[in-house]
């Protein structure tokens, strides 16, 4: 039977397809016999695809794919480094020998199947193998980073002017996680940016450290020793130089004659006890000083006031703090000095005088003690509710705010600061110890110059001392620093040294004991 029209139009379809298919595998054949060491699709090595790509071709590609750059991002600034510069190094014959091995092992037929079908079967994955060099990561991290981080600035001393400029923020890299990054991006074929990590760095705040550096290096232009203490008086913060080691009283520890004195007279200040207040805190008179011992001991016996004076500074925890003999008088046999926590040292030796002592810290407490009860409150007012008040804080505070004729501390403050303060000063010890009552903040401060010698001359002692008040008023005053530092300086010397003379004209210190032949009570 004769095959119908149609029928013979369907074979000839047919027989076109079949020939187009043979045709096609054909070519697919011969290009999978040219082509059948490439690898198959769907492969990639360390997430490169390499689809039909030859081992060179391979290797090509994972290549550029893992030489590009890092771009390091900076605030604004864009660094590019290239992974050779970070010591990044591809295994390429590894992975390559080992996708070349898994290709080998797949059947030819699923190899041919999968090129004709577009559809891989089997994809070949090989995972990246690389190394790099941590220290090269860091070494440029850290490059950048010093070029860029604007760390935040300390308070600096201007030398020049003895301002302070305040502290700045800044910002500085985080270094260990920046290159944390930096090494992941190196694994990765893409998405190569890396923004730095940056920290937030705030203004570091003024603060007593910066004060003891500057302090110290002004002492060390100075041939002997400094002993400094400062209190600030609103928020306890305290900075001591030496300031626990023993020193002569010296007029200094009036201050504890006259503290004590109120407390002998029971609210009852007639005018003579005023007058010899007056003349003991603004012109330092001994004379004076001792006819208060007498009130003090409630008779005619300044050896009876120094006795009880040596034991109400012991009860507020002075401990250093003692006179064993009144002003210009001999000592007592068997009772000369006391043996004290801070005149049994032996890393340092200021010479104190056996009849009187006290320390830095001890004067700068006794000062802040006076301060509080001036306020109606601290320990004066604790331990003699009875005997002392807080009108008469204030009024020692006042008067003690006339003296003019020991100008250390005022000299380093401006002229319209009040300072409440009391001098004092031997051949080889020159001191000053006072409260400031700032714009910026009251504060406490004892300072002494003591040096080894038979004498310490004023005029670079007193320019000293007048020099460290005037870095602790800028201390606590850097919106309104002070610069007349050379006020009242002219002749000062000279009459510091006369000043010095006429304490010293009813005779000599006695001569130092030390501590250890120094006889208890």
């Amino acid at each position: 039977m004769r095959p119908t029209p149609r029928t013979a139009f369907y074979r000839f379809i047919l027989l076109l397809i079949f020939a187009a298919m043979l045709v096609y595998m054909v070519q697919e054949g011969w290009q999978y016999l040219l082509l059948r060491h490439n690898f198959p699709l769907g492969s990639t090595i360390a997430a490169v695809d390499i689809s039909e790509l030859s081992r060179e071709e391979a290797a090509a590609k994972i290549s550029a794919t893992y030489s590009q750059p890092i771009m390091a991002v900076y605030g604004t600034e864009v660094v590019e480094l290239t992974p050779a510069e970070l010591g990044f190094e591809l295994d390429l014959p590894a992975m390559l020998d080992e996708a070349q091995a898994q290709h080998e092992s797949l059947p030819i037929w699923q190899t041919y199947l999968a090129r004709l079908t577009k559809m891989p079967l089997q994809p070949i994955t090989i995972p990246l193998r690389a190394t790099h060099d941590p220290t090269a990561v860091d070494y440029f991290v850290n490059l950048i980073a010093d070029m860029l981080d604007h760390p935040a600035k300390s308070p600096q001393l201007l030398t020049d002017t003895g301002f302070i400029q305040m502290g700045e923020s800044g910002y500085t890299t985080d270094a260990a996680a920046t290159a944390a990054l930096i090494a992941t991006k190196l694994y990765q074929p893409n998405g190569r940016t890396v923004n730095f990590v940056v920290s937030e760095q705030p203004a570091p705040a003024l603060n007593m450290n910066f004060l003891r550096t500057h302090l110290e290096e002004q002492l060390r232009g100075f041939d002997g020793t400094g002993s400094l203490y400062i209190l600030d008086l609103q928020t306890g913060e305290e900075l001591a130089i030496n300031a626990d080691a023993a020193i002569s009283g010296l007029s200094i520890v009036k201050v504890a004659i006259m503290i004590e004195t109120f407390r002998a007279i029971d609210g009852q200040l007639d005018s003579d006890a005023k007058k010899l207040l007056d003349q003991t805190a603004i012109v330092s008179g001994n004379y004076s000083a001792n006819l208060l011992l007498d009130i003090v001991a409630g008779q005619d016996n300044a050896y009876l006031g120094v006795d009880i004076l040596t034991e109400s500074m012991h009860r507020l925890g002075l401990v250093n703090t003692f006179m064993a003999t009144p002003y210009e008088e001999q000592p007592r046999p068997g009772k000369s000095s006391y043996i004290t926590p801070a005149n049994q040292r032996t890393d340092i030796n200021l010479d104190p005088d056996p009849a009187m002592q006290t320390t830095a810290e001890e004067m700068g407490q006794l000062l802040a003690m006076i301060y509080d009860c001036s306020h109606n409150g601290g320990a004066l007012l604790a331990l003699y509710p009875e005997q002392l008040t807080a009108a008469e804080c204030q009024l020692l505070l006042d008067t003690m705010s006339l003296n003019t004729e020991g100008n250390l501390i005022r000299y380093g403050v401006p002229e319209n600061v009040h300072v409440a303060h009391k001098h004092g000063w031997a051949y080889n010890t020159h001191g000053d110890a006072g409260i400031v009552f700032s714009p910026g903040g009251d504060y406490v401060i004892v300072q002494y110059l003591h040096q080894d010698s038979d004498w310490l001359n004023a005029n670079v002692s007193f320019a000293i001392l007048r020099e460290l008040s005037r870095s602790v008023y800028n201390y606590f005053n850097p919106d309104q620093p002070y610069v007349d530092h050379k006020r009242g300086q002219k002749g000062a010397g000279k009459r510091a040294m006369e000043l010095i003379l006429a304490e010293l004209s009813a005779g000599t210190l006695p001569p130092y004991t030390p501590p250890e032949a120094v006889p208890s009570e």
